[in-house]
Parts: C-alpha cells; structure tokens; sequence
C-alpha cells in the first residue's frame, strides 16, 4: 500500500507521495494508474517528494500521461506547504531541487500558524527560441503568427522551466481550449511539444488565463502558465509588473522584479489522505 496525500492549487490536483514509499516501482505506470480519475484517485499529475543533495528537498512531477515535466508552479506550492506541515523541512524559507533547477519557496502564516499561501521564485524567465526550444531563426517569439490545423494564432514564448505558448483573445469564455490548445501543443515548431495559455487582459493590473498544459490537457490552473502569461503580456506592454490572474477558482498573485526574476504567490490546500495499492 502506498501512502498518498491529495492536495490543489486553485483546481490543478495532485497526488503527493514521498518517493521511500516508491522504491522499485515504474513511477510512469503510478502516475497513470494513479491519476487516473474514473478508476484511481484522479489528479492533474503525481508530485514525488525526493530527497535532494542539492537542496533541502526535490520534487518529480509526473504527468496523469506519464511523461515527465521540469516543473510544476502550483505543485512546488503543494510540496511547499506539505514539506513544512510534516516537518520535512523547518523553515519558512527553503530550497526545493527540480528538473528545471532549484527554486525557493517562501510560506505565510495565519495568526494560527496554519500555512495560507506560498510565494516562490519562480527564477527569470527564458526567451530565446533555441533554449524554449522552437524552431525558427533566433530571437525571441513575440505576438508571432503560427498556422495550425485549427487557423492562425498569434503567440508568445515563455520558458518558465518548461515552454509555455501565450495566445491573448478577446474573450476567454469563447476559446475552443481544448481543440485549438491541442493543436498549438503538437505543432511541428515545438521538438518538445508546449503548454498553451489563452490570456484575456482585464486591466494594466489583471488578467484571466486558462491553459491546455502538456500531458494534463485542460487544467483548472497552471502556475507556470500563469507566470509566462504576465512575463508575455508585460512584454507586449499589456500589463504592469504587478498582476492579479483570475482563474476559474480563484486567483495568483505575480510579481516580476526589476531583476527578472518571477514571483508567484498563491494557495496550496488539501484535499485528503489515504493509501493506494497498484
């Protein structure tokens, strides 16, 4: 029996599982299994929780697909929030070892001590095409056309420890994100296939996004997504440096620094516990 914790943030569901309950199991095939919603426990992806020498703790993020990603902006939340709560860690400052490098999270506390959110720093964003990776001539991809099976869109590159398209529409509740999204994410252009972000700006301070993510399909959150959105839209003089996203439970609060650097701040909450037997 594997002992599992199920966590979200703002709707992108996890299942949380500390990797010594995993030893010599085929994590691609209890990532499937496991995320599986009509016969396993459902979620978005399987969040290992690993030991690190690099940091104070790793993270693996294994999609419901079983492909695996660099990162996950609301699973670090989650790992975040359930590190410090099972005393893993001792700080409210500490480092967490990815796929895509180390990140540092940093908890808030109610007057109760109970953790309320998480803010990382989510690191600078990459723009070049070669490093998202995209083919084409070098530079950066900025409100460039791209002709798919579903039409021509306008998109924007962000890498945000994985490669996220930014389409920004008119109205959010009139996109076809399953079909259209599907069609940006296997496009020949993206070697490693892409998340896609369909971003409707509400105001210089606020945006809404919804996102197709890259072996999760449509997502109630991505907190990577949410990240490219407001680095693509600052760029594109849309918005501040300080935006509220609104998603479909909620919000994400982002800061881009005058450095670069890329901070989210949101919730991280649980849902239940229990054990899996594959």
């Amino acid at each position: 029996m594997i002992p599992f914790t199920k966590m979200h943030g703002l709707g992108n569901d996890f299942v949380l599982v500390e990797s010594r309950h995993m030893e010599g199991m085929d994590v691609v095939e209890a990532a499937r299994r496991m995320c599986e919603r009509h016969t396993g426990i459902g979620a978005d992806g399987l969040l290992i929780v690993t030991p690190s020498k690099r940091a104070d703790i790793g993270m693996r993020i294994i999609n419901r697909d079983g492909t695996e990603a660099e990162m996950c902006g609301n699973g670090i939340r989650c790992l975040a929030r359930y590190a410090y709560d099972c005393d893993l860690v001792k700080e409210e400052r500490f480092h967490v070892e990815t796929l895509a490098g180390i990140l540092r999270p940093r908890l808030e506390f109610g007057r109760d001590g109970e953790v309320l959110s998480v803010e990382v720093d989510m690191g600078a964003p990459v723009l070049e095409r070669a490093m998202l990776p995209m083919t084409g001539p070098k530079g950066r991809v900025l409100d460039e056309p791209l002709d798919t099976k579903m039409g021509t869109v306008r998109l924007s590159m962000v890498r945000m420890g994985v490669p996220h398209a930014v389409v920004f529409v008119d109205d959010i509740g009139d996109v076809g994100v399953e079909t259209l999204g599907r069609a940006v994410e296997t496009h020949p252009a993206f070697p490693e296939r892409t998340n896609v972000n369909f971003v409707e700006v509400l105001g210089e301070g606020e945006i809404a996004v919804r996102t197709w993510e890259r072996g999760a399909g449509a997502t109630l959150a991505c907190g990577t997504g949410v990240c490219a959105s407001v680095v693509a839209a600052n760029l594109l003089g849309r918005t501040q440096k300080k935006v509220r996203v609104r998603l479909e439970l909620g919000a994400l609060e982002i800061t881009l620094e005058k450095d670069g650097r890329v901070l989210m701040k949101g919730p991280a909450q649980y849902v239940f516990e229990g054990e899996y037997q594959l």
